[in-house]
């Protein structure tokens, strides 16, 4: 099972993070509300462990955004504990509300009940013009052919598929699907996408990734005259 901690505190979500893998879990870790935001959207967690005072978002703004398009099972861990924090989180469609300081066996129970609990997880199919990307069954079509990916390869184009028609930073996607911060000396981005080009475009008469010079790359179907 994976969690996904957002908690802007390192030494909080280090500790949770620990104890969660000793428990049995996948846990990924956002320091701030907009790149947890963005993990939540992109993959899929059986719960989501989230703070309230957090840089960029706070987690009232993440789980209000979340609940227009998942139902992952959402435990607020924060230091509010007045009565109408709770009420609000909860009519935000958060789950559970563990008020800091807590101890972790009682964290880890309620997680475990979220975990069972959980929202059955419907097939999300993402389209691009004729390329289907099936998100659960992690599996890619043009038309009528099957296209097999490589993990990594199968990470960027849903990014790429997620973020249609926007044009994403070589930064932006090495630090999503690599997480790492990007080297202007290293081309791991431009070797990914001539990768994926080859699989999803090159056998194809209609081209989907696009170059935008200067800027980064772009997923989407371009309008002919």
């Amino acid at each position: 099972m994976r969690i996904l901690i957002i908690e802007d505190e390192p030494k909080t979500g280090a500790y949770l993070k620990k104890g969660l893998e000793e428990s049995g879990y996948s846990v990924d870790v956002a320091n701030d509300g907009a790149d947890g935001l963005l993990l939540a959207q992109e993959q899929d967690y059986d719960v989501i462990v989230l703070d309230v005072m957090l840089p960029t978002m706070d987690g009232w703004a993440v789980l209000k955004v979340l609940r227009a398009t998942r139902t992952t099972p959402v435990l607020f861990l924060t230091a509010r504990d007045d009565v109408s924090d709770r009420v609000r989180g909860l009519e935000l469609g958060g789950d559970d509300y563990l008020v800091k300081p807590f101890a972790f066996v009682e964290l880890l129970a309620r997680v475990r009940t979220l975990a069972r609990r959980g929202p059955p997880r419907e097939s999300e199919l993402l389209k691009v013009g004729d390329l289907e990307i099936d998100v659960n069954r992690r599996r890619v079509r043009r038309g009528n052919t099957r296209i097999d990916l490589t993990p990594r390869e199968f990470s960027l184009l849903q990014l790429l598929a997620r973020r249609q028609g926007e044009v994403l930073s070589r930064t932006q996607i090495a630090s999503y699907v690599w997480d790492m911060n990007f080297d202007s000396d290293t081309n791991v981005v431009e070797v990914a996408i001539r990768r994926l080009r080859a699989k999803i475009d090159d056998d194809f008469p209609v081209k989907l990734i696009q170059t935008v010079r200067g800027v980064g790359y772009v997923i989407e179907l371009k309008e002919t005259d």
